[in-house]
């Protein structure tokens, strides 16, 4: 409104986690969106970009990485000078932040600890909470609730801290998945997003190596059956009330929607999806019931697969911070929905202020 003043988006990007790279990506989108035409009468945006090694950059270095003018490859040139200094209250000017908007996907972000981190501020954040952001970053935790409000979901075996040199312990792990699950199954780090150490598993010889790798990103390995399926995502945003968004389907030319088909390929997408409307109503409100179950709120993307021999619907996973890149199905959700990058930015600054 005229003469109201502007409100001051703290938005946080990088992170060390191994999803730096995507949260870059997202930062660069929203920051555009907020210094659209439309948005700059409301919004001024400070930027905190985060290195590899957890140091936290003035507004001005972080503005020039989501501007462009100093390339990703040049940020990791400042880890090796920053090892020791990661106090990110040094010189750090965030006093006055009015909303923070964290971007940071994966470790350290994602999982509920930016969020701890930026309570003790006492400003409202754009997102969830402590609680639905670690809920919705543990696949392992999630499911358990899940499986709890018997949400229906494909398999699925939890293996926790287990000693993988051990010989005894690696062939009671692969006779457990040889009996409960048919091939193909997908190998999982319990923490970690877009696709990041993940592995699709076809025959006995290759379940080690797969647990091997997933065990490289996190102690606690998901082990899912692989079926048949189609993959659709529906956006959630809200606060007391939750809304959800057309549902989208990706239609991908890789062999499973990995990491390099999410951000590098193009995919087919299609929204809304061609489903039924009963089908498309129930996936809905089991969005709304699985992002209640883990106090999740703000904005998400709750993704499903659809069996294609039965059109069942299995819940797949909630992501509390989901991808704003190009490539990025929430935003591309909510256009489809009626609102554009820009709309959709700042109406989820206003759920943050239960405007």
């Amino acid at each position: 409104m005229i003469g109201e003043k502007k409100k001051c988006i703290g938005l946080i990007f990088g992170g060390n986690s191994n999803e730096h790279e995507v949260s870059i990506s997202s930062a660069k989108t929203v920051f555009e969106a907020f210094n659209s035409e439309i948005n700059k009468e409301r919004f001024t945006v400070k930027a905190f970009y985060i290195n590899k090694c957890g140091f936290w950059l003035d507004n001005y270095s972080s503005e020039t990485i989501l501007i462009g003018e100093i390339e990703n490859d040049e940020t990791k040139k400042q880890d090796f000078f920053n090892q020791e200094k990661i106090n990110f209250l040094e010189g750090i000017e965030f006093q006055n932040v009015d909303i923070w908007f964290p971007l940071l996907h994966g470790f350290n972000g994602e999982d509920g600890s930016i969020h701890g981190l930026l309570r003790f501020t006492k400003k409202p954040l754009v997102g969830c909470g402590i609680i639905g952001s670690a809920l919705g970053m543990d696949k392992i935790l999630m499911k358990t609730i899940f499986s709890n409000l018997k949400l229906p979901q494909v398999k699925y075996l939890v293996f926790q801290n287990e000693d993988l040199n051990d010989k005894e312990v690696k062939n009671k792990l692969i006779n457990e998945i040889l009996k409960k699950l048919n091939f193909p199954v997908f190998v999982k780090p319990s923490n970690s997003g877009s696709s990041l150490g993940i592995s699709k598993v076809i025959n006995e010889s290759e379940i080690l190596q797969a647990l091997e790798k997933a065990r490289e990103i996190d102690q606690r390995i998901l082990i899912e059956e692989g079926l048949e399926v189609r993959e659709i995502e529906c956006g959630i945003i809200g606060n007391s009330e939750l809304l959800t968004s057309e549902i989208g389907e990706v239609n991908y030319k890789s062999d499973w929607y990995d990491y390099d088909s999410k951000y590098y390929s193009n995919n087919k997408i299609i929204i809304p999806a061609e489903i039924d409307p009963k089908i498309s109503k129930e996936i809905k409100e089991i969005a709304i019931k699985s992002c209640r179950a883990l106090n999740i709120f703000g904005f998400a993307r709750v993704d499903f697969f659809l069996e294609k021999s039965s059109n069942k619907i299995l819940l797949n996973e909630i992501n509390t911070i989901p991808g704003f890149t190009k490539n990025s199905m929430f935003p591309m959700l909510w256009k489809a929905s009626g609102l554009n990058i820009e709309q959709l930015v700042a109406k989820l600054v206003d759920i943050s202020l239960d405007l």
